[in-house]
């Protein structure tokens, strides 16, 4: 505007140019913390310490059962479970890891416990590695374990792992889910999971390459009790699991299903 113009608002004012240097040697003398100067420097230390911890140096701890359901399909009645627990601060942590399944009044069929050193790599993802322990009706195997685990962008939850058997044998597995909340309370969550094997394993039963492939959805009501911090989710859901290749030839060979859809109802629980 003209009378903006007039006041010297729109008028460049003559560049100064700025010298560009280091700075002088009295910037980098005195003690590394300026506090030191003003206060204690044995009482500084102790509030930069508690202030670190304040914002995320604490060590803190989740346990989330994600699955503990019955399952129902094909005339079969069984259970599973799924559960997660890490301790430690916002970089390091240790992450303990379990899952199994079988059917009532048989044989456990297959259950495992991961032991894990978890890193985090940036802010979505951490690096974890450690070992596997398998309690399967047959054979047992220990492997050790490399994988990621964190969070994709659009909110989807992610964990892959690659796993080496003290027998030699590698295989893989990575597993995907997506919460969406239909309500504050009512979540649908889709989930995914694939499984690879790099040579057969006939007395496990796996085929090379594609082994197993999982899809199903969960639907949870979330309750938050007044009595602590613990969220319960009671859910009921579908899953469709379907072998694969040289998989698919033993399970039929054993004289099992190659895969088929089961219906499942449980809990959620974290704290």
């Amino acid at each position: 505007m003209p009378e903006h113009a007039a006041m010297g608002h729109c008028t460049p004012s003559t560049a100064v140019e700025i010298p560009v240097a280091p700075p002088p040697p009295e910037a980098l003398s005195g003690p590394t913390h300026a506090q030191d100067l003003f206060f204690n420097p044995a009482e500084a230390a102790r509030s930069r310490a508690e202030l670190t911890q304040g914002h995320g140096g604490s060590s803190t701890y989740k346990f989330l059962i994600d699955q503990l359901e019955v399952t129902v399909g094909e005339g079969r009645e069984g259970y599973a479970w799924d559960a997660q627990f890490w301790y430690g601060g916002d970089i390091d942590k240790f992450w303990m890891k379990t899952e199994g399944e079988g059917e009532f009044g048989e044989e456990l069929e297959g259950a495992e416990i991961q032991a894990l050193w978890s890193h985090a790599i940036d802010p979505w993802f951490d690096l974890q590695a450690g070992v596997r322990q398998d309690l399967n009706a047959g054979p047992d195997r220990t492997h050790l374990v490399l994988g990621v685990q964190g969070l994709a962008p659009y909110w989807f939850e992610v964990d892959g792992a690659v796993f080496l058997s003290t027998e030699g044998e590698v295989t893989a597995r990575f597993e995907g889910e997506y919460d969406l909340r239909l309500t504050q309370a009512l979540i649908l969550q889709p989930r995914a999971e694939v499984n690879f094997s790099l040579q057969d394993v006939p007395e496990l039963g796996l085929g090379a390459g594609l082994t197993t492939t999982e899809i199903g959805a969960r639907l949870r009501y979330e309750f938050f009790p007044d009595s602590g911090p613990a969220v319960i989710a009671p859910y009921v859901g579908v899953e469709y699991e379907q072998a694969w290749g040289a998989t698919e030839d033993f399970r039929i060979a054993a004289g099992e299903d190659a895969g088929g859809v089961r219906f499942v109802g449980g809990i959620r629980l974290w704290f």
